[in-house]
């Protein structure tokens, strides 16, 4: 995930409309964008916008590394296409740390990619993941840790 936080504009305004609508009164966890490129941003962005992606992994190894910490259930974060642009504001519901390997197929389907499926979701976070571990100087591994995130969205609110 590429990471930004507070300091642009347009999440900036997202963040303040949505807590003028809700009332939160916490602090904004993050900004992101999901993947390794513009293109992934926008496909997975916009699946949480219109659909069914309601959860994402990332690798325990790539927090550590941008000294950044795991969600949290209850973080409020603000998604971004792969322009910055934001897109919704989630609040994360569950947060599971565990091999790889140990993803089950209501993971994978609330992930809302492919066809949903746990071999789907092995296969595509498998590539995605050995690319970053690559960038880290690591290798994958069936046993590396991988932390599981459901969320909800929170706004704009339909």
């Amino acid at each position: 995930m590429v990471e930004a936080r507070t300091g642009q504009p347009a999440v900036d305004d997202m963040w303040a409309a949505y807590v003028a609508a809700s009332g939160y009164d916490g602090p904004l966890a993050c900004s992101f964008a999901f993947g390794d490129s513009a293109e992934m941003a926008d496909e997975l962005g916009l699946l949480v916008v219109h659909g069914p992606k309601r959860a994402t992994a990332g690798l325990l190894a790539a927090f550590e590394a941008e000294n950044e910490p795991l969600p949290q259930v209850g973080d409020r974060s603000i998604v971004l296409g792969g322009d910055g642009t934001p897109l919704a504001v989630i609040r994360t519901t569950e947060v599971r740390v565990g091999a790889l390997s140990s993803v089950d197929d209501a993971f994978a389907w609330d992930e809302g990619e492919g066809d949903r499926t746990r071999s789907w979701w092995l296969d595509a976070h498998t590539r995605f993941f050995t690319r970053e571990c690559r960038a880290l100087g690591l290798v994958l591994a069936d046993d590396t840790e991988v932390a599981f995130e459901r969320f909800e969205v929170v706004w704009p609110t339909s």
